[in-house]
């Protein structure tokens, strides 16, 4: 687990997610700064995936099997998520794009924290 890019990430989707959460309140659908904004958040997500599948495949990390098999459903969810928000807000091109944007957002730093707590034991 790379520890700086893991805040990275917390910080950036957060900020993203406040963004988003304004645009949605704001009555605004989402615009392309949001989407590119996903993308970021998704590259760096992809960034800490590889890091722990190299990790693992060197034999670092949970000793046990359900722990592992949780750990690699974790990661399968974070990689996945930005790309379905994505999708999602647009096929959703109203204010609830947006929301979608910003639910997202605010679910991968829980999925990445989620990751350190199983990849740390």
């Amino acid at each position: 687990m790379i520890g700086p890019l893991a805040v990275a990430i917390h910080v950036l989707s957060l900020a993203l997610a406040a963004w988003a959460f304004v645009e949605f309140f704001r009555h605004r659908e989402p615009t392309r700064p949001l989407f590119t904004g996903l993308g970021v958040v998704g590259v760096l997500v992809a960034v800490q995936v590889v890091a722990l599948v190299v990790g693992l495949a060197g034999g670092h990390g949970p000793g046990e099997g359900g722990e592992v098999v949780t750990l690699v459903g974790y990661m399968l969810t974070a990689l996945l998520l930005p790309p379905a928000g994505a999708v999602l807000a647009r096929m959703e091109p109203t204010r609830w794009g947006s929301l979608l944007i910003g639910s997202a957002a605010v679910i991968v730093p829980v999925l990445i924290l989620r990751l350190g707590q199983i990849w740390n034991g």
